[in-house]
């Protein structure tokens, strides 16, 4: 089964790929269909997943999946939640880099120091990856699947690490001794917010869905 993941993210694209591997099912970026980025104008991860999702299914006349994940911190009243991705202003020089992932790169940079700024002398330091994963067999469909993750952590006052992206480097993970950006792709992907969303859309989709 083809299923259009309403994403051009391709290192997320790579998870979820990774995270759905024992489905019966061809995760196809939704860039490769020419379909555009959805608006995503809500508050809550799972609106946006679900506004993401419905956009692509339309596009594509078809079956669709959706991801919206962020970090939600303790002492920013969960700040930057949904807005996560672009929480700092891009520098007009990254803005009018031709590469996407070159841009991404240096959105990455903005919203880790903009962070780091705004945690300055905080003691509470408590946050969690928040993933919320919606997938539609089409654009009405009246029965959406949700299925939700979180992962608790704490954040550091500087970065350590080189892998992962997004907020990674910051956010340290006390039962495993290190920062997301620390764990190879295998351990991070059998413990993050994403693959507990991912196992249990997994099994939404086998029981719902029937599929092997």
């Amino acid at each position: 089964m083809r299923l259009v993941l309403a994403s051009n993210n391709a290192k997320k694209l790579k998870e979820l790929r990774a995270l759905f591997g024992t489905l019966a099912i061809e995760l196809v970026p939704q860039g490769e269909l020419g379909i555009s980025e959805a608006e995503e104008p809500h508050h809550t991860f799972v609106e946006n997943a679900l506004a993401k999702a419905r956009h692509a299914a339309r596009a594509a006349g078809g079956a669709a999946v959706a991801d919206d994940s962020g970090l939600c911190v303790d002492a920013l009243g969960g700040a930057p939640g949904v807005i996560s991705a672009h929480y700092a202003p891009l520098p007009a020089e990254a803005a009018a880099l031709a590469d996407r992932e070159a841009r991404r790169a240096a959105q990455d940079a903005a919203n880790n120091a903009l962070l780091l700024e705004r945690m300055a002398g905080v003691a509470d330091r408590r946050a969690a990856f928040v993933s919320v994963i919606v997938a539609l067999r089409h654009a009405d469909d009246p029965e959406p699947l949700v299925a939700s993750g979180r992962w608790s952590a704490e954040l550091l006052a500087e970065r350590r690490g080189s892998g992962g992206f997004g907020y990674d480097p910051l956010v340290y993970v006390p039962e495993l001794g290190a920062t997301v950006a620390e764990l190879d792709a295998a351990t991070k992907n059998a413990h993050s917010h994403r693959a507990r969303a991912a196992a249990q859309m997994s099994a939404m989709l086998r029981e719902a869905w029937h599929l092997g």
